[in-house]
């Protein structure tokens, strides 16, 4: 892939103390001339510790995104090495490196990858820092395409910091959460108090701020917020605060390493308010579950579970919250490859391929100038929620429909949960999802 008159064998200053001096994504400093045939993209997704899991179905969804377009079959394991898929003559060269969830490490990484292995492309990161940290020094200061994701914190494309011309994210974000879910309370129920919660760091933040905005403008009132460290485990103190505080709900902004403590309290106590959030991935969905079955009895039933004060649940995707051809078929390719079936960051991740294999394909190039410009407010045309179902606005974020979900339980096979997200209770439309170029919180001017 070429690269533009600013080549990215150019002199970095702010790399962390890593002592690195450039990055390089060309040749003796110059750009190529002619076309390739070859993307180098280099991914960089956890894939090891606790939480490869989600490491894993995000590169599963990419990979199935490559395989939507390719006349071959490429089934690869989430590990790291060299993978290479070839699709209408263009190698896409896939150069996979495991992050651990380290925001320093996967900016160390990404710096080899472009200094050392010339990748044209970066693919990542599971979690919001590592982006961040990526976003800000590599990608801005080396100019180098970057497809983020799943990280979900909604000032990667908002924020002046982070976001630039070369940074896109097909996965869904927390804005994106709060505008369907908030909206969805806010319209939908009777819930007229809410206290927030939310893990400190970037990604808890920016589900706190997005749930204030979109509820406070549909004439909720917040009583209360709070941030913990991920993992905080005493919640009785903090639940019983949200129920003096007299809210008819709460927002747990956290991932895998608190929902679990959070919910135990709250099931194992006596609160008058729901909880509202994310549906969450298997490895969490699993947990809670088991949860309600300790303090429920099995078998679940909907009944115990409308009982519990758990939900609705938004869904930035699961795998029967779209009946469609293309997620049909993702869902069963994905499941018969990886024995599990499609999860929350599948669809982002799989339309984040989509959307790379689309821009080479409609440019007619390979040259970076060239990719960034198509995929420049592009309508990414195969994705699981449908044909043309996402598109990239003017800051890179890509907008697509959400669902909202209630608890239901499952014998799903190959999902290993006690519990699924219900059928759609709601479906908000694409338009209605994300922050608006003119709107206040959006930061970003390309």
């Amino acid at each position: 892939m070429e690269t533009n008159d600013i080549t990215r064998r150019r002199v970095i200053t702010a790399l962390g103390g890593m002592g690195a001096a450039g990055l390089a994504g060309c040749t003796n400093g110059t750009t190529n001339s002619g076309a390739s045939e070859t993307v180098k993209i280099g991914v960089l997704q956890p894939l090891t510790g606790d939480l490869k899991y989600y490491g894993q179905q995000s590169l599963w969804g990419f990979y199935e995104g490559l395989n939507h377009k390719s006349d071959d079959r490429f089934t690869a394991e989430a590990k790291t090495g060299e993978k290479t898929v070839t699709i209408g003559g263009t190698d896409y060269v896939l150069l996979v490196r495991d992050t651990q969830l380290d925001a320093n490490r996967a900016q160390s990484l990404a710096t080899d990858l472009v200094q050392d292995d010339d990748v044209d492309l970066l693919f990542g990161c599971a979690s919001s820092s590592s982006a961040t940290q990526v976003a800000t020094t590599v990608t801005k200061q080396a100019q180098v395409p970057t497809m983020v994701g799943p990280a979900a914190s909604a000032s990667l494309t908002a924020n002046s910091e982070t976001c630039s011309q070369y940074l896109f994210r097909a996965s869904e974000n927390t804005a994106m959460d709060a505008r369907s879910g908030g909206a969805y309370i806010a319209k939908n129920s009777e819930v007229s108090k809410v206290y927030l919660f939310g893990a400190d760091y970037s990604f808890g933040r920016a589900v706190v701020e997005n749930y204030r905005t979109v509820l406070e403008n549909n004439g909720v009132e917040i009583v209360g917020e709070k941030f913990v460290p991920q993992g905080y485990s005493e919640w009785q103190g903090l639940l019983d605060n949200a129920e003096k505080a007299r809210a008819d709900g709460i927002v747990a902004g956290f991932t895998v390493a608190t929902l679990p403590q959070l919910f135990t309290t709250f099931l194992n106590g006596e609160y008058s308010y729901r909880v509202f959030g994310g549906f969450a991935t298997k490895i969490t969905v699993s947990i809670i579950g088991k949860t309600l079955q300790k303090v429920l009895g099995k078998p679940l039933t909907e009944k115990k579970l409308k009982g519990t004060g758990l939900g609705p649940f938004t869904t930035r995707y699961h795998w029967n919250q779209y009946d469609n051809e293309i997620n049909s078929s993702f869902v069963d390719s994905y499941t018969t490859a990886y024995g599990v079936v499609p999860d929350l960051f599948s669809s982002g991740t799989f339309t984040a391929a989509s959307a790379i294999v689309q821009a080479v394909e409609e440019s007619g190039s390979t040259a970076s100038d060239d990719v960034v410009s198509a995929l420049r407010e592009m309508t990414v045309t195969a994705s699981p929620k449908g044909k043309n179902a996402y598109t990239f606005e003017k800051h890179n974020q890509a907008r697509s429909a959400m669902t909202l979900a209630n608890s239901v339980p499952s014998s799903q096979k190959n999902w290993e949960a006690p519990i699924k997200p219900s059928e759609p209770l709601a479906r908000v439309s694409a338009d209605r999802t994300t922050i608006s170029t003119d709107n206040s919180e959006m930061n970003c001017q390309l």
